[in-house]
């Protein structure tokens, strides 16, 4: 990378967002070994890591781009550098100093989303209405339960279904629950992580007022994202509320007897671990309990499970830029899905959902949300 002389601002803002542990690294290489980039490409973190220690970041260079915070460097790294904070910190400082070029498709995403609430641009009145048929009810004080469901599913047609088949789920098992519909907004979390501050601030705010008004006690969603946003973020600005991804909720109303399975789901399934509902959040169990309670289904483990699961690449705003053919995690998780004789890979994160499209292998394998599964076997 090409030195860049240092300025005020840009030490400024690393260090406002915990640059100071740059210190810690001692160039073991440990994040290099581990960053699934490493699986398409030669992506050197531990070299942006020497360059921020030492001041010559080159903010043109598209790596400042690459890291999708998969938390896998974090978690190997053995003196504690949040190394995602620090690619946080890069990306801030592009975006609110100018020093740089923003990916272009990631500019306009968080135009929209700044704009309207959501990243594809939707008009506002449009985010209930994958729930218009299904009489759905807006949450009101004392309503049991709210679902936020995360933009990817409320306003992607191809991935509406796992909003949905959620809906019906929880009303065959007698679940009162309600949705912010119109006065939910993006939930911020990607949007923080690609280094847009002011932005997330301002959702997180708007969110935590429109929760806080609707009288929301306890909260269950699809997104491991906004999972993220709600029980690591939100709280830290005055919103805490009991969170629960759908996957663990399911569990609850199975051993509760709440949901009765009548029918079988006979495929060979392999389920992918979420990075943000895995490695930030350890949540590994609950969904492989919920598939392994659905009649027919016989549950197979990818290679690289649990701990050790393959990214999909949508994180730290990734899901909204470019990523050239050949170098998608998601179509190398479908193989490895098809290497063991999986026919449905089972997810549980909307964003592989929506990244996965890129490649067309409906006639090989199928890709289903543990809801959806669930869905079948009712």
């Amino acid at each position: 990378m090409t030195p860049v002389t240092p300025l005020k601002e840009v030490v400024e803002i690393i260090n406002e967002e915990g640059g100071e542990i740059l210190k810690l690294c001692y160039q073991c290489g440990t994040c290099t070994a581990v960053c699934p980039w490493n699986k398409v490409r030669n992506f050197i973190v531990r070299r942006i890591m020497h360059q921020g220690q030492l001041g010559l970041i080159d903010f043109e260079d598209e790596d400042v781009w690459l890291c999708a915070t998969c938390n896998n460097c974090v978690k190997r790294c053995p003196r504690g550098v949040e190394i995602i904070d620090v690619m946080r910190a890069l990306r801030r400082a592009v975006t609110e100093l100018g020093i740089a070029k923003v990916p272009d498709s990631l500019r306009i995403t968080i135009k929209n989303i700044s704009g309207v609430g959501n990243p594809l641009g939707e008009p506002e009145d449009k985010r209930a209405s994958w729930a218009q048929d299904l009489d759905v009810k807006l949450h009101t004080e004392g309503t049991e339960i709210l679902y936020f469901p995360c933009c990817i599913p409320e306003y992607d047609p191809s991935v509406q279904r796992v909003a949905r088949a959620t809906a019906n789920i929880l009303k065959k098992a007698g679940v009162d629950f309600g949705i912010l519909g119109n006065q939910a907004s993006c939930c911020g979390e990607s949007v923080r992580k690609s280094g847009n501050e002011s932005v997330f601030q301002r959702l997180a705010h708007n969110n935590i007022s429109a929760l806080k008004e609707a009288g929301v006690k306890k909260i269950i969603v699809s997104s491991p994202h906004c999972y993220h946003a709600l029980t690591a973020e939100y709280p830290k600005l005055g919103g805490s509320f009991e969170v629960e991804h759908v996957s663990q909720y399911l569990l609850g109303l199975i051993k509760q007897n709440r949901l009765v399975f009548t029918g079988s789901v006979n495929k060979k399934v392999a389920y992918h671990d979420p990075c943000y509902l895995g490695r930030h959040h350890d949540i590994y169990d609950e969904p492989r309990e919920v598939l392994r309670s659905i009649p027919g289904l016989e549950l197979v483990e990818l290679s690289d499970h649990r701990e050790g699961s393959l990214c999909c690449g949508g994180g730290g705003g990734r899901i909204w830029m470019e990523t050239k053919s050949g170098e998608r995690f998601s179509d190398l998780r479908l193989n490895q899905a098809l290497e063991i004789g999986a026919n449905v890979l089972a997810v549980a994160c909307p964003y592989f959902e929506d990244s996965v499209l890129t490649q067309d292998k409906s006639d090989e394998i199928e890709v289903r949300d543990i809801a959806e599964l669930v869905e079948m076997a009712l």
